[in-house]
């Protein structure tokens, strides 16, 4: 049986010329993709946990795209290959810890952030970002770039955005003239610098976000003291201004937990430690405290140990 080759490419309408280039074409690039191997191979040895698409990233083939790339290695059998540790690594406690956003409606900017991270190939290194972001805006409120992935960076993201927001609610009350609210955010802003200034170590700021939420709430507890003062004293005028002013603090503070919410854990707590009746009191105050920094009043928490433990 005869047959011509340039039949059969005029029957499927393609020329010579262009088979010819085509078979040039593939052959280069599986010479390239040849070397690619070799390079993988190599990579793989050095740093035998780095998956394909860190690989791309890499190696950086201009020839294949990525998403070519990581098909093909994954067809090759580059998918890294995880061996199960059946050694235990951790040892549960007893120290338990409530679920404060379940169920919660978030309904406003600053009540819900969370916190994401990301790493980024520069040269032959990689870096990781750090990101707070708020649940209901979107918008990424603090960051902070490491060469390592240690808790320390969520920490420095976290008191970039409280600082970051209270400048940026700083810059919309001037531009809108709230003069009542730029009081307050002026005020805030000069008493986390104060701070900043005398934690500073080596020249360098060393405020926390637990720091910068105790100042916070330092000046909510000033203004609930003269609202207490105020009213006592008759003044309901200048009571509604603190009033107004302890609303604006709040929107930078944690939400604050119920006094059902605080009973129930410091019921659980007295029942941990053994406590018996009032004589406890101390013996309760430190752990529970320890455990409600930051949300929940003091006031409002001795108040419901005493009451717990009369019971």
């Amino acid at each position: 049986m005869s047959y011509s080759l340039n039949a059969l490419y005029q029957e499927v309408g393609l020329s010579k010329q262009a088979v010819d280039q085509y078979q040039r074409r593939q052959l280069l690039f599986d010479n390239r993709l040849k070397q690619l191997i070799l390079e993988a191979d190599e990579l793989r040895n050095e740093h035998p946990g780095c998956g394909v698409r860190k690989m791309h990233d890499t190696l950086n083939p201009d020839f294949i795209g990525r998403d070519r790339f990581i098909e093909l290695m994954m067809e090759l059998g580059y998918r890294v290959k995880r061996n199960k540790n059946y050694r235990r690594t951790t040892i549960a406690g007893k120290k338990f810890y409530p679920n404060l956003i379940k169920g919660m409606k978030v309904d406003g900017p600053s009540q819900v952030w969370q916190s994401d991270i990301t790493y980024i190939p520069i040269g032959n290194r990689h870096y990781y970002a750090t990101f707070i972001i708020d649940v209901y805006t979107k918008k990424i409120v603090g960051y902070q770039v490491t060469d390592h992935m240690r808790a320390t960076a969520n920490v420095a993201a976290l008191k970039m955005a409280l600082k970051e927001q209270i400048l940026e609610d700083l810059k919309t009350a001037m531009k809108a003239k709230d003069k009542d609210r730029l009081q307050v955010l002026r005020s805030l802003k000069a008493k986390l610098q104060e701070k900043e200034i005398a934690e500073r170590k080596d020249g360098e700021a060393t405020l926390t976000e637990d720091q910068a939420i105790a100042v916070l709430m330092k000046a909510a507890k000033q203004r609930k003291e003269s609202i207490t003062q105020f009213e006592e004293g008759n003044r309901e005028d200048l009571a509604e201004k603190e009033k107004a002013e302890l609303e604006i603090i709040e929107e930078y503070l944690p939400k604050m937990l119920t006094e059902d919410e605080v009973r129930e854990l410091v019921s659980k707590k007295i029942t941990e430690l053994g406590a018996e009746g009032p004589q406890d009191m101390g013996k309760v105050m430190g752990p529970i405290m320890g455990m409600l920094k930051g949300k929940a009043d003091g006031g409002l928490v001795s108040k419901v140990v005493k009451e717990e433990l009369s019971n």
